[in-house]
């Protein structure tokens, strides 16, 4: 009967003894990092335990601060909005009837600056509610009234303090366009084309665009520069061509280039 000698078995081996110069150079490092990490920690944990107090009272300060914030545009901020906006419904039914053609213009542009039936006027609300949205748009509305009643350095100062920088399509060019039609009134059609082509870009949109390039064209004509009256012309022509303003373009654009 045949035998068979018995394979496998794992080999006994010797415990290996770990020898402390194996670590090398990196390990004594990480080892120190750790070492300075933790001496940090514990000395920014000496700092706030010694300074708490006065963590508090900054921290305190700040959420004051916030609060403060907070219930001045909650308390403060938002009736007085609601409140000058109130005052000024009255001087704002004045001036859209001097507007829509209503008689006795300038009586009625007047009341819309000064107030009448016991309501403030525009120059009362810019007076009493300075820096607040009916403030701003008070602006607009008395230099538009002055510029209506030909008082035109009145309406340029009052529509340069105009805060164009809002929400509105419209107002943003309205503004700066009245203060170009008041620079023309004082023949100073320098600083009209200026304010006209401010007015053409400043808000790009069907109605107020080309007006103001119409209005820049015309301003340009006047003072011999018929390159820029054309440029103006060929916009309208191009980007608005359905505009009120562009049945007027081929006269125009015949004018500057016969001038030429």
């Amino acid at each position: 009967m045949a035998t068979y000698n018995k394979r496998g078995g794992k080999p006994k081996t010797k415990p290996e003894s770990v020898d402390l110069d194996d670590f090398d150079e990196d390990d004594s490092t990480t080892a120190e990092v750790f070492s300075n990490l933790d001496e940090g920690a514990n000395r920014t944990e000496e700092w706030v335990v010694k300074n708490q107090k006065a963590i508090f009272i900054i921290v305190g300060a700040i959420a004051l601060l916030v609060l403060a914030y907070l219930a001045y545009g909650k308390f403060i901020e938002e009736p007085r909005e609601l409140e000058a906006s109130n005052e000024m419904y009255q001087a704002q039914n004045y001036f859209n009837d001097a507007i829509n053609g209503a008689a006795a213009k300038d009586s009625l542009y007047g009341l819309a600056l000064n107030g009448g039936e016991g309501k403030y006027g525009f120059l009362d609300i810019i007076d009493n509610y300075g820096g607040s949205k009916a403030g701003n748009l008070a602006q607009y509305y008395a230099g538009m009234a002055y510029l209506n009643t030909n008082k035109y350095q009145e309406a340029i100062d009052y529509l340069e303090d105009f805060n164009s920088d809002d929400d509105e399509l419209m107002l943003a060019p309205l503004a700066k366009g009245g203060i170009g039609d008041a620079f023309m009134q004082l023949n100073q059609p320098e600083q009209a084309l200026d304010y006209y082509e401010q007015a053409a870009k400043i808000r790009t949109n069907d109605f107020t665009t080309p007006r103001f390039l119409m209005k820049a064209a015309l301003t340009a004509l006047e003072l011999k520069d018929n390159a820029k009256a054309e440029e103006f012309l060929n916009r309208i022509q191009e980007e608005y061509p359905d505009s009120p303003a562009a049945v007027n373009v081929p006269l125009y654009m015949g004018m500057a280039k016969a001038s030429n």
